[in-house]
């Protein structure tokens, strides 16, 4: 069966870790398991002290069907840094600004922005599909909407990985691709009713938030689906959301996504839903964690398996 990792974010030492502890042995430069495959869960880079190893140490596992892997909103990001813009010469389908380059700098320091390595790592990253819908579990990075999840069919190929021709219309706002990839990579967003609104740690306005979307009920309020700091969580109001808002989940098969920076001792989030991003590039104590999973309809919080970052 199947071993499930979050969000890496360059920390080459935990991942190898965390393998030796799911039983993982690295044979000719390949780590494997005589019985199991990992399914990566996207985020490889950014961030991290070893992205180059990370992404080495996956890519060899998903070339060699030792792994499956997902597109991360980081390597999204990634190559949409390093694609031109054909309707815009000299310019890039994710801009060159300060703070896109502060997010990705690391990366590009590491791997040396436009060398072979970089245009080598950005052509797999393009090979990533955007979910995964096994016969006993689903993946995605970050949310699972049915509503996305057809829209986006038209620009997948029959691997569900980005058509070459679709990351124009993926990257520019307005488009029905952007918005797809914007829910399924980097999550529900939902706006404030009204003139609400709150300040983030680097005194943004933020008039959106991003919710918990797989939380289920008839009156749940903004602030109740509200992922937000302890200090502006009270400048959210506890109006009742539209219950359309919500994709609502199935609950046919379990689900597994990361990108949310959890904390504490990792569990699931509903019986058929777990986040495996426990925060290992926090810098503040965060895990690398994976859940080993054997069919199993309803999941299991004993079968979570973490190192320490």
């Amino acid at each position: 069966m199947y071993d499930l990792i979050g969000d890496i974010h360059g920390h080459a030492n935990e991942l190898k870790s965390l393998l030796t502890k799911l039983d993982y042995r690295e044979i000719d430069g390949v780590w494997q398991h005589p019985s199991r495959q990992v399914i990566f869960l996207g985020d490889f880079v950014d961030r991290g002290p070893q992205q180059i190893e990370t992404v080495s140490i996956a890519r060899n596992m998903v070339e060699n069907g030792k792994a499956l892997a997902v597109m991360g909103n980081h390597e999204f990001n990634a190559v949409a840094w390093a694609t031109e813009d054909p309707q815009n010469p000299g310019e890039y389908l994710r801009p060159h600004t300060a703070k896109n380059w502060k997010q990705h700098r690391a990366f590009l320091e590491q791997v040396g922005e436009g060398s072979d390595l970089h245009h080598s790592m950005i052509d797999w990253f393009k090979t990533l599909p955007v979910y995964l819908d096994l016969p006993k579990l689903r993946v995605v990075h970050a949310c699972w909407h049915p509503e996305y999840i057809a829209a986006i069919a038209k620009y997948i190929g029959t691997g569900d990985q980005l058509l070459a021709e679709a990351w124009q219309q993926t990257s520019r706002k307005g488009t029905d691709a952007y918005e797809a990839v914007e829910i399924l990579l980097k999550g529900l967003e939902i706006p404030l009713p009204g003139d609400h609104h709150f300040f983030d740690k680097d005194n943004n306005k933020r008039t959106n938030i991003r919710a918990e979307w797989w939380r289920q009920g008839s009156k749940l309020t903004y602030r109740d689906l509200a992922m937000a700091p302890k200090d502006v969580i009270d400048k959210i109001p506890h109006e009742p959301v539209a219950s359309h808002v919500l994709p609502g989940y199935d609950g046919e098969k379990p689900l597994f996504v990361g990108h949310y920076w959890m904390s504490g001792e990792p569990k699931p989030l509903s019986d058929h839903i777990a986040c495996l991003d426990y925060s290992v590039a926090s810098g503040h104590g965060g895990k690398l964690c994976a859940y080993c999973f054997d069919g199993e309809q309803r999941l299991d919080a004993s079968k979570f398996v973490w190192v320490d970052a």
